[in-house]
């Protein structure tokens, strides 16, 4: 800290941390003079005195800066000194120094470090120990710090590996893991790779009310990839593997088709929809009932990791093998499934299957205890799994011709936006270097008189900075215009070609169930759900997107105003109600009741104003947020939720209702019970309790 400038003697320095892969300074007496321009290290103190401290709060003397305080305190010594010879001074300078004159002796003094504090010196506690490696195994893995388990103690983390438990491949690490693993001998686990041992796996499933399985993959791709092996369990530590390649493959999958698709027997299985999926290649389309213990998981715990180690880790305090201790570490070295001998996976393989069913019992007895959570999982995620398993498997087809003339016209455009922005700024450059384009704009052009700038020293010039500066100089709306089209082209035009399957030519984006903590789905590679269309670029990406052929067509449907439409009925609010089944303009039907007038009376403003007000509320916004986004005084954006409440006393009741619930079970939940935890909810950070009080409406 510069501040223990002040503090540095012949026996004393400091210790400088290196920046930008410098190396770490040493500052004795002769560096601090030489950085500060002093005669000796205590006269850090005058400086920050003139100069102020804004992160310590110390104000210094306005006008006076880092130079202007060097210079200062070069020519009079000290503050004191300064202050006495406040005539020599002209103009502004003067007049600060002269009133000011009070400030900058307080902030001297609050600059100065009190090196007369009554601390006792022990230097053994300072002694550096190693640290308490079993201790600190068992605090990480509490607190889930899978990072510095790995930086600390080179515990290979599922993170790192691509599995989601705790300690993917400890090694000799186990005894300070505590968790059972499979050395401990206690499973039952077979090799089913004959006819005879084939047979008893499958009478035992016939047999069975339920059985869980697992597919052993050549990868994750289900269109692509292939199944090389199938692995059940019917009971505790009771499992099999049975290798599904080469020649006996069909037959296998034959003589399992039945049990697989029969209605009377439930299938148990983590991610089933993978599992599903990649058997419907092989001719098998397993039947509900099913049980997934990571979409229950995920029911019971939405925020967690729903990976199978994580939970055995967890539930069972059971270390699952690793997978790569079987294909190695991710990297052009990494092995395929395939590449295995059978029997090398087999352990592996058994052991998913037996956990998975141990897992599903733990889950199954948990969501019954929560009724609601458990007609949400049978009468809607699980249903879900097949319903999203055929959209990815059915995929969506894209006029790659169409994409790319549009990436021609794109690049045509971007040429000219180039040659546009080089004439703006009198010179050429690279402009998708914000370490170029900041000097430019803020140096060359001096579009603003404070730039801010980044923890790095450099200008900040992300679309936050530059869109509040568009009308300071024609530049900005021509870089804004750039990174918008070179965007379009990279994430979207150009890449979506990519992920055409050559098999059937369509796109087949992953929709995941499991990740979002309020269960809405995601969609990845690519992401279907993101598909630009407030642009008119960016509506003809998605005027690429066509049906699959002659005789069909894509059908575009959305709700109307169905966030208003679900607060109307969650809160009962009777105004709100009548507005939707008269079928008014509930904007302006809002407009009217708050601005008081009749509704032919309201304006295209009001209805602006009562829009943003109908939709900040529901979303938590204060009277500062809507008072950002509607430009106006926050005393008015005050009295227009005053006057809104006024109007719609039951969605004020709702509201407050649905923090009272959170502050008091620590959760809300939806209409068909899914649970939405606000840990933050009694945090006595407002900023961080207000995010989850927003969270909650």
């Amino acid at each position: 800290d510069k501040d223990f400038g002040q503090l540095v003697s012949d026996h004393i320095y400091m210790w400088k941390p290196g920046r930008m892969g410098k190396p770490v300074e040493i500052w004795g007496p002769e560096e601090v003079k030489e950085k500060f321009d002093v005669e000796h290290p205590e006269q850090v103190i005058d400086i920050l005195g003139l100069w102020g401290d804004a992160s310590d709060n110390i104000p210094g003397i306005p006008g006076i800066g880092e130079k202007t305080a060097k210079k200062l305190i070069k020519t009079y010594g000290s503050v004191e000194n300064l202050i006495e010879h406040s005539d020599d001074l002209k103009g502004k300078q003067k007049e600060n120094v002269v009133n000011f004159a009070r400030q900058g002796l307080l902030s001297k003094r609050l600059a100065t470090i009190d090196t007369k504090a009554p601390v006792e010196f022990d230097e053994k506690l300072f002694e550096h120990d190693p640290p308490d490696k079993e201790k600190l195994i068992k605090i990480f893995k509490d607190l889930e710090f899978r990072g510095v388990l790995k930086r600390m103690f080179d515990l290979e983390t599922p993170a790192a590996s691509g599995q989601l438990g705790l300690f993917g491949n400890a090694g000799d690490e186990k005894a300070d893991t505590g968790f059972k693993t499979i050395e401990d001998g206690r499973a039952e686990y077979i090799f089913a790779d004959s006819e005879k041992e084939v047979t008893t796996l499958i009478e035992a499933l016939e047999k069975a009310e339920h059985f869980c399985f697992d597919t052993e993959t050549t990868g994750l791709d289900a269109l692509n990839d292939r199944v090389i092996g199938m692995s059940f369990s019917t009971g505790k530590n009771k499992a099999w593997y049975v290798p599904v390649a080469g020649e006996n493959g069909e037959a296998l999958f034959r003589r399992f088709k039945p049990l697989l698709e029969d209605p009377a027997k439930e299938k148990i299985a983590h991610n089933l929809k993978f599992d599903r999926s990649m058997l419907l290649g092989s001719g098998i389309s397993v039947s509900l009932p099913w049980f997934d213990t990571m979409v229950a998981h995920y029911l019971l715990a939405p925020e967690m990791n729903h990976g199978m180690d994580y939970l055995a880790e967890k539930y069972l305090k059971y270390q699952p093998v690793s997978i790569e201790s079987l294909i190695g570490k991710k990297g052009k070295n990494q092995k395929s499934m395939d590449q295995l001998d059978p029997k090398e996976i087999s352990d592996y393989a058994a052991e998913d299957a037996d956990i998975t069913l141990q897992l599903s019992k733990i889950f199954k007895e948990e969501l019954a205890k929560v009724p609601a959570l458990n007609d949400l999982y049978y009468k809607i995620e699980a249903p879900l799994i097949e319903v999203l398993g055929d959209m990815e498997m059915t995929g969506i087809r894209i006029d790659t011709g169409a994409l790319k003339q549009l990436s021609e016209e794109l690049r045509h455009d971007l040429e000219k936006i180039t040659a546009r922005i080089y004439e703006l700024a009198g010179v050429e450059f690279n402009i998708d270097s914000p370490k170029q384009l900041g000097p430019i704009l803020f140096e060359n052009l001096k579009i603003s008189d404070n730039p801010r700038k980044t923890k790095t020293g450099q200008y900040a010039t992300g679309e936050d900075v530059l869109s509040k500066l568009r009308n300071k100089h024609p530049i900005i709306g021509e870089i804004l215009e750039y990174r918008q089209l070179k965007k379009l082209k990279s994430t979207y035009v150009d890449s979506l070609p990519k992920l055409v399957n050559p098999a059937d030519g369509r796109i087949h984006t992953t929709f995941m169930q499991t990740v979002t903590a309020t269960g809405r789905l995601s969609s990845n590679n690519p992401n279907l759900q993101n598909i630009p269309i407030r642009t008119q670029r960016g509506r003809e990406i998605r005027r690429a997107f066509v049906p699959r052929g002659p005789g069909y067509q894509i059908l575009s449907a959305d709700y109307s105003q169905i966030e208003l439409r679900i607060i109307a009925s969650l809160s009962g609010d009777k105004h709100m109600i009548e507005a939707f089944r008269e079928g008014k303009d509930i904007h302006a039907s809002t407009a009217a009741k708050v601005f008081g007038v009749p509704e032919k009376e309201v304006t295209r403003e009001m209805r602006s104003h009562a829009k943003a007000v109908n939709f900040g509320i529901i979303y938590g916004q204060s009277a500062f947020g809507i008072a950002q986004s509607l430009n106006i005084k926050r005393t008015e954006a005050k009295a227009l939720i005053d006057n809104y409440f006024e109007q719609y006393p039951g969605i004020k009741k709702y509201i407050e209702k649905a923090m009272e619930t959170a502050r008091e079970k620590g959760y809300v939940e939806t209409i068909m019970g899914r649970r939405r935890y606000l840990p933050d909810i009694a945090s006595a950070n407002a900023a961080v309790r207000g995010f989850a009080e927003r969270n909650a409406i």
